[in-house]
C-alpha cells in the first residue's frame, strides 16, 4: 500500500491542477444534489420486539386505535391546567375560562374532533370524584382533578390530535396548540403543554462547529509553527465534511434518515478531516527537512503517514459500521453516517492533501512562529518536549504505569453508579412549556404521574365468570408493590369483557431506575396469574417502553464490543505484525472507557462540580455509541503514535530507543490531534439539547483519557516493559499476514535502487 500511496501522493503533487478542479466538481455535484433532493429527517427511535409491543396488540385487539399513541412516531399532547394560588378548578371563574378553553380546543382544526374532549368538572362529577377524591377511583377521568397538594387547583389533559407523525408537525401548528390557552392564560390560568406536540427537535446551532475549528486552527499554527500550513486541514475538513453531510442529504431522498445522523457524523467529519490531515502535513514537514524534493517529500509522506491514516480510518468505519449488528434502526443510520464522513475524512486526506501541498508548495510553512518553530519534533537535531517525556518514561515504565492505573481506576469509580434513561421531558430546558408541564404535574400530582404505566389485559382464555376476578387479581398484585403508588379502576372493551385496561401510577419518576424495577416486576407475575386464569397481560406506555429499551442496549454493548474490538484487534495486527502490541491497545482502551463513563456520570448524572445545573441519568444509547467512537479514535493514536515507534524499531534501534524517538517524532501531532478533538466534541456542551451536551463531553472526556494518559503514557510504558517481546508475532502468523508495510520499508528500498541507479556510469559507443 505504501508504494501505491507513494506514487499517488507524487502525481497529486505533481498534477494538482487536475486534481483540484475534479474535487471542486465533485463537491459542486453533491453539494447541489444533496440540497435539491433533500427530504425531512425522521425522529422515529422505534426498535423492533420490545416487550411494551406485547401490550399494543393486545390493545390492537379489544381497544382499536388505542395504541397509536404509544408509537414513537406519534402526534401527543397534554395540557397541565393550574388555578392561581389559593383557589380551585372548580371556583366559577376559573371553571368558566376552563370552559372556554375546551369550547377553542374544538375550533383548533388540528384537533381530532371525532374524539371530543370532555368537559374536567363534568366528567369528575359523573364519576364522584369531587365528593370523594379517592385517586384510584377517579384518575380514570378524562381530566384529573385530583391533585395531592391542593385538591381540585391542578389539572391535565390529554388531547388527540389529527397529525399522523411527529414528523409532520410544523412551528405554525406546534405554536397554535400552545396559543389556544392564551385566553385561559389571561384569565388566571396557568396552562402548558406537554407530548410531542409541544417538543421541537434543534438542529445543531452551528456554533459548535464553528467554535471547534477555530480552536483547531490555533493548535495547528502551534503545531506546525507556521500560519499558512495550518489552513489546508480546515480546507480537507470543510471538503470532507460537506461531501459526506451532502450525500446522507441525498440519501433522504431513497430512505428515512433519523435526524442525529448529521449530527454525529459533524462531530466525527470534523475531528477526523482535521486529525488525519494533521498527520499527513506533519510527516510531509518532516520530509522536506531530510529531502530536496517537494514531490518526494510530499510522496514519501502520503506512503507513510497516509498508510497509517487509512488503517485508522478502517479502525473508525468498522468501530461506526459495527452499530448495525445492535440491530437498532436510528442507531444503524448513525454509525453509518459517522463511517461516511470517516471515509471522506480519509478520502480528502490521501487525495486532496498531496493537490494542496503541491498548490501551496514550499510556502506552505511560511511565515514561521519564532518561538513555537524553535524546538521542531521533525528536526532530529532539535530536543522536544515529546523526547523529554518519553525520556522520562523510559527511566521509570513501571511507575508511570501503575500511575496511569491508579488514575484511569479513580475516575471510572462512579460508572458504578451508571443509570441510564431515554431525554424524557425532565431533561427539557427549564424555560420550556414541556418542562413547565412535568414540574406542574409533578407538584399537583407526584413525579410518578409523568410515567403512567399502561396495562392491558387480554382475558380471552379466562372464563367469562372468572374476568372480573382475574382482573381484580391483577389491580390487586400491582397496587402491592413498594413502588406503585395506586392503579385505577379498569376500563372494559365491552360487555363481554374481553380485555380490560387498567393505569399503574409509581411513586417515582419515569427514569428513575425504582420504576424501571417497578416495570420488570409487573410482568414477572404475569405467569402466575395466567396458571390461575388464564389471562395475558402486557405493559406499555413511555416508561415501559424506555425501560424496554435501556435493558436492550445495555443487552447490546457486550457482544458489539467483542465483535468490533475482535475486528480491530486483527487489522491491528496486520498494521503492527505484533500480538503483544494490538492486546494491549484493546486493553488500554477499556480501562480509557471506564474512566470516560465514571467522569460523565460523576457530571451528568450526579451533578458534581456544577457543570450542569439540571443532572439526569445518562441517554440509554450513549455508552453503546461512545464505545464504537472513542474506539476507533483510540486506535486512530495507537497507529499515529505508535507506528512511528514500530519505523524506529526495524529500522535498528533498541525497544527503548525506538520508543523514545517515535515520541519525540510523533508526541506533538498526537497532542495537536487530541486538542482538536477535545475543543470540537467540547464545543457542543455549548448546545442547548441536552443530549448534544452529554454527547460532546463523554466523547471529549474519552479522547482526553485515551489519548494522554493511555496512548502517551501506559501504552510507552508497556513497550519498554515489554522490550523486543512487544514486537514478537509467531513465524507461521508471520508468513500468512500480508505485508502492507505501514512503516514505508518498501518505499526506502524503492528510492534506494533510484539512488543506486542515477549512480550507475553512463555506458560509452
Amino acid at each position: 500500500m505504501s508504494v501505491y500511496l507513494y506514487r499517488w501522493g507524487k502525481f497529486a503533487f505533481r498534477r494538482k491542477w487536475i486534481v483540484l478542479p475534479v474535487w471542486l466538481i465533485l463537491f459542486v455535484i453533491l453539494g447541489g444534489l444533496g440540497t435539491q433532493l433533500k427530504e425531512p429527517m425522521s425522529n422515529d427511535f422505534s426498535m423492533p420486539e420490545l416487550p411494551s409491543a406485547r401490550a399494543n396488540d393486545i390493545l390492537d385487539k379489544h381497544f382499536p386505535g388505542a395504541s397509536d399513541a404509544f408509537k414513537f412516531d406519534a402526534v401527543t399532547g397534554t395540557y397541565v391546567i393550574s388555578a392561581p394560588e389559593g383557589q380551585k378548578l372548580t371556583d366559577p371563574a376559573n371553571r368558566a375560562a376552563l370552559d372556554a378553553f375546551i369550547a377553542k380546543l374544538g375550533d383548533l382544526n388540528i384537533v381530532d374532533h371525532a374524539k371530543p374532549v370532555s368537559n374536567p368538572i363534568e366528567a369528575a362529577d359523573k364519576m364522584g370524584c369531587l365528593a370523594n377524591p379517592d385517586p384510584s377511583q377517579c384518575s380514570g377521568a378524562p381530566l384529573n382533578v385530583l391533585s395531592k397538594t391542593a385538591p381540585d387547583s391542578v389539572a391535565f389533559m390529554s388531547v388527540p390530535f389529527s397529525l399522523e407523525k411527529f414528523t409532520d408537525v410544523t412551528d405554525e401548528q406546534r405554536t397554535a396548540a400552545y396559543d389556544v390557552a392564551d385566553d385561559a392564560r389571561n384569565a388566571g390560568l396557568t396552562v402548558e403543554m406537554s407530548g410531542s406536540i409541544a417538543t421541537k427537535q434543534e438542529a445543531p446551532s452551528g456554533k459548535s462547529e464553528q467554535i471547534g475549528m477555530g480552536i483547531a486552527l490555533i493548535v495547528m499554527i502551534v503545531a506546525f509553527g507556521a500560519i499558512v500550513a495550518a489552513f489546508v486541514p480546515i480546507i480537507t475538513a470543510i471538503v470532507g465534511l460537506g461531501a459526506a453531510t451532502s450525500l446522507i442529504f441525498l440519501g433522504t431522498s431513497v430512505i428515512e434518515v433519523p435526524s442525529f445522523t448529521t449530527f454525529l457524523a459533524s462531530m466525527i467529519g470534523i475531528a477526523l478531516s482535521i486529525d488525519y490531515a494533521l498527520f499527513i502535513v506533519s510527516r510531509y514537514k518532516h520530509e522536506l527537512a531530510v529531502q530536496d524534493s517537494p514531490e518526494e517529500a510530499a510522496g514519501t509522506a502520503l506512503g507513510t503517514a497516509g498508510s497509517a491514516v487509512v488503517f485508522a480510518g478502517l479502525t473508525v468505519i468498522i468501530a461506526l459500521g459495527g452499530l448495525s449488528i445492535v440491530g437498532v434502526e436510528f442507531l444503524t443510520f448513525m454509525g453509518l453516517g459517522g463511517a461516511i464522513a470517516a471515509a471522506f475524512a480519509v478520502l480528502t486526506a490521501i487525495t486532496l492533501m498531496p493537490a494542496l501541498l503541491g498548490a501551496f508548495g514550499r510556502a506552505l510553512f511560511k511565515p514561521k512562529l519564532p518561538f513555537v518553530a524553535k524546538h521542531d519534533p521533525e528536526d532530529d537535531r532539535s530536543v522536544s518536549n515529546g523526547q523529554r517525556f518519553g525520556k522520562l518514561i523510559g527511566k521509570a515504565p513501571a511507575l508511570t504505569l501503575i500511575l496511569s492505573v491508579i488514575v484511569l481506576g479513580l475516575l471510572a469509580a462512579p460508572a458504578a453508579g451508571l443509570n441510564l434513561g431515554l431525554p424524557g421531558d425532565d431533561s427539557m430546558p427549564k424555560t420550556s412549556t414541556v418542562r413547565k408541564a412535568y414540574e406542574l404535574r409533578t407538584e399537583g400530582f407526584g413525579e410518578g404521574s409523568n410515567g403512567v404505566l399502561n396495562v392491558a389485559a387480554d382475558l380471552t382464555n379466562v372464563p367469562a365468570e372468572r374476568r372480573v376476578d382475574a382482573v381484580n387479581a391483577l389491580r390487586t398484585k400491582l397496587s402491592s408493590y413498594s413502588g406503585m403508588d395506586y392503579v385505577t379502576e379498569p376500563q372494559w372493551s365491552g360487555e363481554d369483557k374481553a380485555g380490560a385496561l387498567l393505569d399503574g401510577v409509581p411513586k417515582s419518576g419515569p427514569n428513575n431506575q425504582a420504576t424501571k424495577d417497578l416495570v420488570s416486576d409487573a410482568r414477572n407475575a404475569e405467569g402466575s396469574l395466567k396458571s390461575e386464569y388464564g389471562m395475558e397481560y402486557g405493559i406499555t406506555g413511555s416508561t415501559a417502553i424506555f425501560a424496554d429499551v435501556d435493558h436492550v442496549l445495555l443487552g447490546k454493548i457486550v457482544p458489539y464490543l467483542a465483535i468490533v474490538a475482535g475486528a480491530a484487534f486483527l487489522l491491528l495486527i496486520l498494521v503492527f505484525r505484533s500480538i503483544l502490541v494490538p492486546l494491549t491497545a484493546a486493553l488500554g482502551f477499556l480501562l480509557s472507557m471506564a474512566a470516560t463513563f465514571g467522569a460523565t456520570v460523576l457530571i451528568f448524572q450526579e451533578g458534581k462540580f456544577g457543570l450542569i445545573d439540571d443532572p439526569h441519568p445518562i441517554i440509554s444509547f450513549l455508552p453503546i455509541m461512545l464505545i464504537g467512537l472513542v474506539f476507533g479514535l483510540a486506535m486512530d493514536y495507537q497507529v499515529f503514535l505508535v507506528t512511528r515507534m514500530r519505523e524506529e524499531f526495524v529500522n535498528g534501534k533498541s525497544p527503548k530507543e525506538a520508543m523514545i524517538s517515535g515520541y519525540h517524532h510523533g508526541a506533538r501531532v498526537v497532542t495537536a490531534a487530541a486538542v482538536i478533538m477535545i475543543s470540537v466534541f467540547g464545543s457542543f456542551l455549548l448546545e442547548s439539547d441536552a443530549t448534544a451536551k452529554s454527547f460532546g463531553f463523554a466523547l471529549a472526556a474519552g479522547v482526553l483519557f485515551d489519548a494522554f494518559i493511555v496512548r502517551m503514557v501506559l501504552i510507552p510504558s508497556l513497550l519498554v516493559l515489554m522490550g523486543k517481546w512487544a514486537w514478537w508475532i509467531p513465524k507461521w502468523l508471520d508468513r500468512i499476514l500480508p505485508d502492507i508495510d505501514v512503516e514505508g520499508t518498501k518505499l526506502r528500498e524503492l528510492r534506494q535502487k533510484s539512488v543506486d541507479l542515477n549512480k550507475e556510469p553512463v555506458p560509452v559507443g
